[in-house]
């Protein structure tokens, strides 16, 4: 029965929140359960409340069979009872309010990482004893989160995760229909992970993050603006056999970085090439900040040359890491993973010191009427340090290069994603005398009215266009249209890649006035390089 606050028994002390004493419930026309007490022969009645504080927890009702008159000293003990119970059921209120926050996201009130991996363990030893009933781990981790924190602020973002969790939440809700045993989780950020029991086959968990997919393809509506959304997803099953569940979360994990890595808004099962890659590049990264202090890389030195006449008039400095073994590294194989842990900022200062010294010696060794000219790559991470001109000036000064012999090659993302700043940076550097020239230009943004504005002085046409060259081809109209803008900025243009006597020809028809390439010569090592200065 429901009593409401002042009716009947439980409802009187409900309402007053103090012991109520009945003489006789068969007599009370405001007992709701008079038939039933006669019925059972029960006349005297009292009950008290179980209090915390002001808020009443519980009723207690005792009844006896004969009417009596109201005790009032048993009165006065029952609710030093009723207080004493309420204490103890408040610490237990509190002990099971600290488990829950403890266990729970503050944010969205589903399970957290502590929670979510104490049912995963459990899935684990499930499996292990009934090997026929399967689980997934689907870890989820929203693309572009950050353009919305940083767009509408971290309220929105808020806002936004509550909205999502809420729709994870509803198609899993129907999942839970067709015998899947879900949870729900966020480990953090914009990260959540949903683990899938009793599945007949993981199959089943590819169907349902592609529907989770579709869930999250509809807008939501943040404070009055509709914002788009999608996820990343990476799967790990118990069809591996784990045996723990931080193998099968890490596995989870890297399945979702692949499917960042290959688009985003994509799903990705777990497969043992993903745990290799991950152990390869742990040991590189390894390997690589011991390179650093063990001061293995070097510097290879591939010759700019003036078509007109043949003369070498510039160097490219290019990178190598020569192992204690001798092997040689080549960049491609570590400089994205420098770039990604931040090792590239250092990298790259030893270059900018090491290339701007050989220059100097190299002038000063070989004078011409037009001195020789290093040209060295930036990485858009060192291009980014609040110090950045200050270290250019500093190597360049250190080394007593001519400033005006440094060209710093930049890709062209790196001035795209904030011009105002790149504007800044390199007004200075051209104050200071350093030429900066624009690295694989064709293959990024290639927009014209940042190229109008940025203080640039060459254009370096990447080696895909060259090694495109035929005589009647694509290759040939996109070179040529490069030459012609960049002769209407009155910038200089040096083409890459060129490796045959054709290449050759054909840029020289075009007006273009420098080349590098495996043509006119590989990179060489310092060795090398001044012997052919020599020559």
């Amino acid at each position: 029965m429901r009593f409401e606050h002042g009716r009947g028994l439980p409802g009187s002390v409900l309402d007053t929140g103090a012991a109520v004493w009945i003489r006789d419930v068969t007599q009370d026309p405001d007992f709701q359960r008079a038939a039933a007490a006669k019925a059972c022969d029960l006349h005297a009645a009292f009950a008290f409340p179980v209090l915390a504080g002001d808020d009443v927890l519980a009723v207690m009702e005792f009844f006896y069979r004969s009417s009596l008159e109201p005790d009032e000293p048993l009165l006065a003990v029952m609710g030093q009872i009723g207080t004493q119970l309420g204490r103890v059921m408040e610490r237990k209120r509190a002990e099971d309010k600290l488990i829950y926050d403890a266990s729970h996201d503050p944010l969205t009130g589903l399970p957290n990482r502590l929670l979510f991996t104490d049912r995963l363990d459990r899935a684990v030893a499930a499996h292990k004893r009934r090997p026929e009933i399967g689980f997934a781990v689907l870890f989820i981790d929203l693309d572009r989160f950050k353009l919305v924190n940083d767009s509408l602020g971290h309220a929105a973002g808020d806002a936004l995760l509550i909205e999502i969790a809420g729709r994870l939440s509803a198609v899993l809700t129907k999942e839970e229909g067709h015998g899947v045993l879900p949870t729900l989780a966020r480990l953090g950020g914009d990260e959540f992970t949903i683990l899938l029991e009793e599945l007949d086959s993981s199959s089943i968990a590819i169907e349902i993050a592609e529907r989770l997919q579709d869930a999250l393809r509809r807008p939501l509506t943040i404070e009055g603006q509709d914002v788009y959304t999608s996820a990343s997803i990476g799967i790990a099953s118990s069809d591996a056999g784990y045996s723990s569940a931080a193998d099968l979360m890490r596995d989870a994990d890297l399945a979702m970085y692949r499917a960042k890595s290959e688009g985003r808004a994509r799903i990705e099962i777990f497969d043992q090439s993903l745990h290799e890659t991950a152990t390869r590049r742990l040991s590189l990264e390894s390997d690589l900040r011991g390179a650093l202090r063990k001061q293995e890389f070097v510097l290879y030195y591939q010759p700019i040359v003036a078509l007109d006449g043949g003369d070498i008039v510039g160097f490219e400095a290019l990178v190598r890491w020569q192992r204690g073994s001798g092997e040689l590294v080549p960049p491609a194989e570590f400089i994205a993973l420098a770039e990604e842990t931040g090792l590239i900022v250092f990298i790259g200062n030893w270059v900018m010191r090491d290339a701007f010294a050989t220059l100097a010696a190299w002038q000063t060794a070989h004078p011409r009427s037009v001195p020789l000219t290093m040209s060295v790559n930036v990485s858009p991470r060192q291009f980014r340090q609040p110090d950045f001109v200050e270290q250019v000036i500093a190597a360049v000064k250190e080394s007593g290069a001519r400033p005006d012999t440094i060209r710093l090659e930049i890709t062209e993302g790196v001035t795209v994603q904030d011009a105002d700043h790149a504007i800044g940076i390199l007004q200075r550097l051209r104050e200071f005398g350093v030429r900066v020239s624009i690295d694989d230009f064709g293959t990024g943004y290639s927009s014209l009215s940042y190229l109008h504005q940025l203080p640039f002085d060459t254009l370096k046409i990447d080696r895909s266009f060259v090694n495109a060259l035929q005589e009647k081809s694509d290759g040939n109209r996109i070179i040529q249209t490069i030459l012609d803008l960049a002769k209407s900025l009155n910038m200089d243009v040096v083409a890459e890649g060129a490796e045959t006597e054709h290449h050759v020809d054909q840029l020289r028809e075009m007006g273009c006035r420098f080349a590098q390439g495996y043509y006119f010569s590989r990179p060489l090592d310092h060795t090398a390089a001044t012997a052919l200065l020599r020559r």
